[in-house]
């Protein structure tokens, strides 16, 4: 297994590397065969009025298939504990869907979003977007054509509540994402009749 360790406003000493090192080792022990790489992020944030300010990501590169997870804390080892016990059950969880091959329930489009188009407004919310002025952050990620089917069990593996894939069927980006009075959605695009007949104004 090639363990990657990177920190963000954090030195990794040998202390620190160490801890993560035999705190992943364990969490993936049973999963060394299907496993070949992991990425580990750890962070502080500056900002004073961040709570939980350690922060450790955990990407794990398994048979093709990405798996994530992500936790805060207060202190980075807790931080540590907890992401390697989350990336544990993750790596069970796809080990039970896709290599014991257990039987699962089919999961028709129509059940995982009530309507197949769903407008840009409708996901605003009262609360003022809090984002930064510029990027911060680009991923560059494969991303081969599959269903909904398969693009809602990415989702639960990468700990995100949100997962963009190419509809298999329509050739076209969707996203597929958690809603959050339950249930999932799917954004898929409509072409802007407004643009279509040569009209841009906002």
């Amino acid at each position: 297994m090639k363990l990657l360790i990177q920190g963000n406003n954090i030195a990794v000493t040998e202390s620190i590397h160490d801890y993560v090192e035999q705190k992943l080792e364990k969490a993936v022990k049973h999963f060394q065969n299907i496993t070949s790489k992991v990425d580990v992020h750890l962070s502080v944030a500056r900002n004073s009025r961040i709570e939980k300010k350690h922060k450790a990501e955990v990407t794990v590169f398994a048979n093709g298939t990405v798996i994530r997870a992500q936790e805060g804390s207060d202190n980075l080892y807790a931080s540590i504990d907890m992401v390697a016990d989350k990336i544990a059950r993750q790596l069970r969880r796809y080990k039970e869907k896709h290599l014991a091959k257990k039987s699962h329930t089919h999961i028709r489009q129509d059940e995982i979003a009530e309507n197949n188009v769903v407008e840009t407004e409708n996901l605003s919310s009262d609360r003022p977007p809090e984002l930064p002025t510029e990027v911060v952050r680009s991923k560059y990620f494969a991303m081969p054509p599959m269903t909904t089917e398969e693009a809602l069990s990415q989702l639960q593996l990468v700990d995100h509540d949100f997962y963009m894939f190419q509809n298999s069927d329509t050739k076209e980006i969707n996203v597929i994402y958690s809603r959050n009075h339950g249930g999932y959605g799917v954004i898929q695009p409509r072409e802007d009749s407004n643009a279509r007949n040569g009209d841009y104004s906002h």
